[in-house]
């Protein structure tokens, strides 16, 4: 989805929110959240405040209408009632004949109805400073996620990375090979965003940021002399992100045909353009992810621009065995999540041992 009809989605969906959502909105707007994720969570406040109505759990008619006093009252049974729901009802949208949305929806649902009340009983302040309620209701309801070892994790997604050479030839095959498997109407696609593209997949590999913080990069955030790019990382902090020098000839090449490529108007900062109805525009998370997996699933598997990254972490850890330098370079607050990729690179020393 481009950014524009994102950005028309939300505020379709806005339009039907209670008064609280929509100061929930803005503030999370200036963390920042991502466009995407407020999209995502929006549309599960939809969903929520739709079956609120249905169950003649509020008395209000329309969502708009939906109180404070209707999430403060809520109970645990009503919440798990809910998720219920969810897990038993049709499936509309997809081709099937079973029942409830999955297991990492449900989280979803829950991580976003726990953001909501996290703002309305800690972060809000009304006129005397205080929270709208204090009653939590969402601490109570369990999350249940998938069990899964770090080897099993590990064992699923090794064939998904782009180890070793695979990462240079990833970026090769793309520049003088992908071509060749197109119609002359698609080469004519490719090739007026090559550079473009190889930029942005070589970005990824080189640095590990994620998706929706290569999205909102600006051209004032690449450092080109000192090979460094600014970026916002979750919870709204800045980090200054060192790239690997094999990304740095296709920024350069990207960078030299940005302006004449997509002819952005003078105050478009962003660093990656699109083109839309002859307009440049930021390009957005799901054009990428789209840019990633037709590429890769060419050249080896299909991944997302999320595989790029465990790319990145994998090879950096195998160069330092330092979990600490990953967690940096990752933007992550800690070591345990790089603990994934020991069990990657140990698997990747067995094979290169069992070819001694």
């Amino acid at each position: 989805m481009n950014r524009e009809r994102l950005i028309d989605n939300i505020e379709d969906l806005k339009i039907a929110m209670p008064s609280f959502v929509l100061e929930y909105y803005r503030s999370k707007s200036a963390v920042p959240y991502s466009l995407t994720t407020l999209y995502e969570y929006l549309k599960e406040y939809h969903r929520f405040f739709t079956w609120l109505i249905a169950a003649d759990i509020t008395q209000a008619s329309h969502m708009q209408a939906i109180s404070l006093k209707t999430l403060e009252n809520l109970t645990k049974s009503d919440l798990e009632t809910y998720i219920l729901y969810l897990r038993e009802r049709p499936r509309l949208n997809a081709k099937t004949t079973k029942y409830g949305v999955s297991q990492s929806t449900i989280n979803r649902t829950l991580s976003a109805l726990s953001s909501l009340y996290k703002y309305l009983t800690e972060e809000v302040e009304d006129e005397n400073g205080e929270p709208y309620f204090h009653r939590n209701v969402m601490k109570k309801v369990s999350t249940q996620k998938k069990k899964e070892t770090l080897a099993s994790r590990a064992e699923h997604i090794k064939n998904k990375l782009f180890l070793g050479d695979e990462t240079q030839g990833f970026l090769n095959f793309i520049e003088t090979e992908y071509d060749k498997t197109l119609s002359n109407r698609a080469k004519s696609s490719f090739v007026k965003n090559k550079e473009r593209d190889l930029a942005i997949i070589a970005l990824i590999l080189a640095s590990g940021i994620r998706l929706s913080e290569t999205v909102n990069i600006d051209l004032d955030d690449l450092n080109m002399n000192t090979f460094v790019v600014e970026v916002m990382r979750k919870g709204g902090k800045q980090d200054s992100v060192n790239i690997a020098g094999f990304a740095k000839p296709y920024l350069v090449n990207y960078l030299a045909i940005r302006d004449s490529r997509y002819t952005p108007m003078k105050q478009e900062k962003a660093l990656f353009l699109t083109a839309y109805k002859a307009k440049a525009n930021r390009i957005d998370n799901s054009s990428i992810e789209k840019i990633v997996g037709k590429y890769s699933k060419v050249f080896k598997v299909r991944v997302t621009p999320h595989k790029l990254r465990h790319t990145l972490a994998t090879r950096l850890y195998a160069e330092t065995n330092s979990q600490v330098l990953v967690s940096h370079q990752l933007g992550h607050a800690s070591t345990q999540v790089t603990d994934l990729y020991t069990h990657i690179v140990n698997d990747e020393q067995k094979n290169a041992l069992d070819k001694l």
